[in-house]
């Protein structure tokens, strides 16, 4: 059910085994000894899944390699074009209202969750909710004039 393979379920069990060896004395005796054995498994099949997902990286189709045609002057280019952006991205946030500004700073410098930033900010979690979406269709609504004003010209 878990679509993992035979011998990630062999070594969770082992794990299992080996965590109930270890935990003997603090483990509270149970009615049904297969119902607490299939639970226990499946929390360790379910703490694999979170690691193996935490740790591996999706194959992106970038091109890693240096381009044949790499120079000094393409470098600048890329450089440039990055400080452009990056200096429009900041325009953009210093744009918006302060709590915006902040519901922002504290998601995505930070990866504080709604409740956390709820909790900083004093607010309820829907004003924290809104603060972002308002935030974030700002930026779009101005950054997809800005392209569309660079591409009539």
């Amino acid at each position: 059910k878990f679509m993992v393979q035979e011998q990630v379920v062999e070594d969770c069990i082992q794990d299992l085994f080996l965590q109930l060896w270890q935990n003997r004395l603090q483990i509270n005796e149970t009615e049904s000894v297969k119902h607490y054995l299939l639970k226990a498994l499946r929390h360790h099949i379910m703490q694999y899944h979170r690691a193996k997902s935490r740790y591996t990286t999706e194959d992106l189709d970038w091109d890693a390699s240096i381009p044949e045609e790499f120079d000094a002057e393409t470098l600048l280019i890329h450089q440039e074009s990055l400080r452009l952006l990056t200096q429009n991205m900041q325009t953009q946030l210093d744009k918006l209202p302060v709590r915006e500004r902040e519901a922002l700073y504290l998601r995505y410098y930070e990866n504080l969750s709604i409740p956390e930033i709820a909790e900083v900010m004093q607010v309820n979690r829907q004003s924290v909710s809104n603060f972002l979406q308002k935030a974030l269709l700002k930026i779009r609504k101005r950054w997809l004039e800005t392209a569309l004003i660079l591409f009539c010209i």
